[in-house]
């Protein structure tokens, strides 16, 4: 690749299909879903969870790499997922809970492996927020969401990391989240200058436009796509739409 991955996340609005390595371990279903994400012309696909085996996360990254035109960036879940075979790895420090595994223990023990790995590593402020339903990324890692209304939370939990070197910003309303992250909070951390990636809840090409007019620099779709495949042809007509107005 010719510019690294986190100067790609600073261009404006981009779009990046989460893929479940858990909900991928039929290898013609996997491979149908990465073809119709090809064609869907989505920048970035990121593959992890916060439940994935190793033997999991194995097999979905190795058919991604088979198959995917896209940067496959890795959204670790746990120290396991770690893979040479993809282009980069979101290095993520969960700074809205207080759990020390999540904060730097499972980065301790996946750092070795990463380096001899030779992806590019992305430090990434990791920020859950309040979805209106209990998320995998909560309970596992036993940590509170930030609740969506306190938005001076969110920008100086998000400044912290901005101070502490985290190059990218991540907002997440968390997997099958009742409501996404909202405007006002995206709009308030658009002003600490960071890449913004904005995932959980996302449902609707609205959203999708309303986030991306907040700041979000780049929206991560996961399981509306797992609910409804066609979505993918939606998501097609919107990043050509915006590929005309920018040309």
């Amino acid at each position: 690749m010719n510019a690294s991955l986190i100067n790609r996340f600073k261009k404006k609005k981009q779009v990046a299909i989460l893929v479940d390595p858990e909900k991928c371990q039929h290898k013609e279903s996997l491979i149908d879903l990465i073809h119709k994400i090809n064609i869907s012309g989505a920048h970035f696909i990121f593959v992890g969870g916060s439940t994935v085996t190793a033997k999991e996360f194995e097999f979905t990254i190795s058919i991604l790499k088979e198959f995917a035109k896209s940067p496959i960036i890795i959204f670790p879940g746990s120290s396991n997922q770690v893979s040479a075979k993809a282009d980069g790895i979101l290095f993520l420090s969960l700074l809205s809970g207080r759990n020390p595994d999540y904060l730097i223990g499972h980065h301790i023990q996946a750092a070795v492996n990463i380096v001899e790995s030779g992806i590019e590593v992305i430090p990434t402020a990791y920020l859950l927020i309040d979805g209106g339903s209990q998320s995998s990324v909560a309970y596992v890692s036993q940590t509170t969401p930030i609740p969506r209304d306190k938005v001076s939370i969110v920008k100086t939990t998000a400044l912290a990391g901005k101070l502490q070197g985290k190059q990218v910003l991540f907002l997440d309303a968390g997997s099958g989240a009742t409501y996404s992250v909202p405007i006002g909070v995206v709009q308030a951390v658009h002003k600490l200058e960071l890449p913004i990636l904005v995932g959980g809840g996302i449902r609707s090409i609205k959203e999708m436009e309303d986030l991306h007019s907040a700041g979000a620099n780049v929206i991560v779709i996961g399981n509306k796509i797992e609910n409804d495949i066609d979505f993918l042809l939606d998501v097609k007509n919107y990043i050509s739409q915006l590929q005309t107005i920018a040309k």
